[in-house]
């Protein structure tokens, strides 16, 4: 089933299946982690390329689900903040995968080249989510 979502103040960069309730019923809950990047001035745009080029393929090497991107449309952080949500089978599990993430040789090389002309990301926010008993995203 596709679906359209529509969130007030965010543009998606990432199409999120499963939000409805008939296809998450039977799915185990997941254990959701959201991320907020905020960038120092200019640098969003290479965020994004990073992301796009080696962060993404990189987090699902490592067992991470990618359920969306955001950035804000609107206000002072439209320039410079990326909004992302990953989920995991569990807390453990979203250790594990971060730790191999980070000890990846692959990901240490791509971190370094993106930093040549100066550190990307200035602050980031990280929160560990569950879904409610009536969320249609599980």
């Amino acid at each position: 089933m596709r679906a359209t979502m529509y969130l007030l103040g965010l543009t998606a960069l990432l199409f999120t299946p499963g939000l409805f309730a008939d296809e998450s019923a039977t799915k185990p809950t997941r254990f959701f982690e959201q991320r907020i990047y905020i960038t120092h001035p200019g640098k969003l745009d290479a965020l994004h390329q990073r992301f796009r080029d080696h962060t993404n393929r990189l987090f699902q090497k490592h067992g991470m689900e990618l359920i969306a991107y955001w950035t804000p449309v609107e206000g002072e952080d439209a320039s410079n903040t990326l909004i992302y949500v990953l989920a995991y089978p569990d807390r453990e599990s979203r250790d594990k995968s971060w730790k191999a993430f980070l000890d990846d040789p692959e990901w240490k090389k791509a971190y370094e080249e993106s930093h040549k002309a100066g550190p990307i990301v200035m602050k980031v926010e990280s929160k560990f989510l569950t879904p409610t008993d009536y969320s249609p995203i599980k």
